[in-house]
């Protein structure tokens, strides 16, 4: 079984068998212009960081970047944060509010700790206020203490389904909306 993954113009593949590894390389070197880079070490952001008992995925290179000179804080979201649409609150940049999400969003690949809060401050994304900046800067604060977390997917878990759930019964203050999500782990791997 051999597995390939295409994006724009980068691809990574591996397989359960290295000769077919080495025959698709082959292949695809014959038939099109291409540089072989070695293992998996960093692809469209990530990092990958292959160990004897299973892989680390993360994007501290990112967070690094990404990151101005701020004091950390312990949680993405001040417990119970509730926000709402701030009618009378003062205005920010909607461009820069805009980039800084898309930011938390790209980052959500890795890590799924930040994705209630950001996605809470998404929904404010056409009208945000200082109340809704503040609150995705506490996030950037925590990503400022917490760099190198990322999803470890280890090696021999089994594959027994578990799924993880929580939800905020009509928890939104604009709609009256509940909020939910969940986790899913095959073994104690992450996979939705």
């Amino acid at each position: 079984m051999i597995f390939v993954q295409v994006y724009v113009d980068d691809i990574i593949f591996g397989s359960t068998n290295e000769n077919l590894c080495k025959k698709f390389a082959k292949l695809m070197q014959n038939n099109y212009e291409m540089s072989m880079m070695g293992e998996l070490s960093f692809f469209l952001g990530l990092q990958v960081s292959p160990k004897d008992d299973g892989i680390f995925i993360c994007q501290s290179k990112y967070v690094k970047a990404l990151l101005e000179d701020s004091s950390p804080a312990k949680t993405p979201m001040a417990t119970p944060t509730k926000l709402d649409q701030d009618k009378s609150g003062k205005k920010v940049d909607i461009s820069s509010f805009i980039g800084m999400i898309g930011s938390l969003l790209y980052l959500t690949a890795s890590r799924p700790n930040i994705m209630f809060a950001t996605y809470l401050c998404e929904r404010f994304q056409n009208d945000p206020k200082e109340s809704h900046l503040i609150a995705v800067e506490r996030i950037f604060r925590y990503l400022k203490g917490t760099p190198i977390f990322g999803i470890w997917y280890p090696k021999n878990t089994g594959f027994d389904l578990t799924g993880y759930t929580d939800s905020d019964y009509a928890g939104c203050r604009i709609d009256r909306k509940s909020t939910s999500g969940s986790y899913q782990f095959l073994g104690r791997r992450l996979v939705s």
